[in-house]
């Protein structure tokens, strides 16, 4: 009983521990970020989007994007990262734009963004094409790891957060983007 509860509590430690890992990332700092078309919850609070439409990098050229991958809506550390980037949202400059993102169905992120006041869109990656084009993918599992991307106005990463805590982390990425020309 022991053994088995010793390799239960081992495998909670390795898929807890289980954040970006760089050498698995299949782009870095100054690369374009994928130019991959998603559809989103809330697309609407993009600029330029209306309900149903699609969104990509592209479509917010001009703009200082944040895009912050968390890997299941409704989880609580994803609940108290998307909250922490909402309460943050407010003290976004003006030419920044904030994207939260996973695996989740639209309508799940819908019910995410409503139990929780979320104020930004949030992209539905259901076939994964984002996310393994970037190479977040929490091994096998559906799921992206717990990453954020901060992209100029060209479209070039500029930041890539890996190792992050739900808690503070928001505001690390909000002291970025406004130190952010």
């Amino acid at each position: 009983m022991t053994r088995l509860f010793a390799a239960m509590v081992a495998s909670l430690f390795v898929v807890a521990g289980a954040s970006a890992d760089d050498s698995k990332l299949k782009v870095k700092e100054g690369d374009a970020f994928p130019d991959v078309s998603l559809k989103a919850a809330q697309v609407e609070k993009l600029p330029g989007k209306k309900a149903g439409d699609t969104v990509t990098i592209a479509d917010l050229k001009g703009k200082n994007v944040v895009v912050f991958f968390y890997p299941k809506a409704m989880t609580p550390g994803c609940t108290v990262e998307s909250c922490g980037f909402r309460d943050a949202a407010k003290d976004l400059p003006k030419d920044a734009v904030m994207i939260g993102a996973s695996a989740d169905t639209v309508v799940k992120q819908q019910e995410f963004i409503d139990k929780n006041k979320l104020p930004y869109a949030l992209l539905a990656d259901t076939d994964l094409a984002l996310i393994k084009a970037l190479g977040i993918q929490s091994g096998t599992s559906k799921v992206p790891q717990r990453v954020t991307f901060v992209i100029n106005k060209e479209g070039k990463i500029a930041k890539i957060y890996g190792k992050v805590s739900p808690k503070d982390h928001p505001a690390e990425v909000l002291k970025y983007i406004d130190a952010l020309k």
